[in-house]
């Protein structure tokens, strides 16, 4: 299973590939600038909050990834 934290990482990791920020690639995306600040990666009450799978699908449209490229940055 993969945890919150590599889901993340990998988000980082498909910004720095397409040379964006991760407010970049989330405008890119058609999304807020915020989206994937480090403040929205966890809810006040500490629990994690994980990007959904329409988010991933989104960043991965503007990048013109796919799923299988995404999990290779599970690792």
């Amino acid at each position: 299973m993969t945890d919150h934290q590599k889901v993340w990482k990998a988000i980082y990791e498909l910004a720095k590939l397409n040379n964006l920020t991760l407010s970049g690639l989330a405008k890119k995306a058609g999304m807020d600038k915020t989206s994937f600040n480090k403040s929205k990666q966890f809810y006040k009450t500490g629990q994690p909050r994980w990007p959904s799978v329409e988010t991933i699908n989104k960043i991965l449209h503007a990048t013109k990834m796919n799923w299988n490229d995404f999990c290779n940055l599970l690792k």
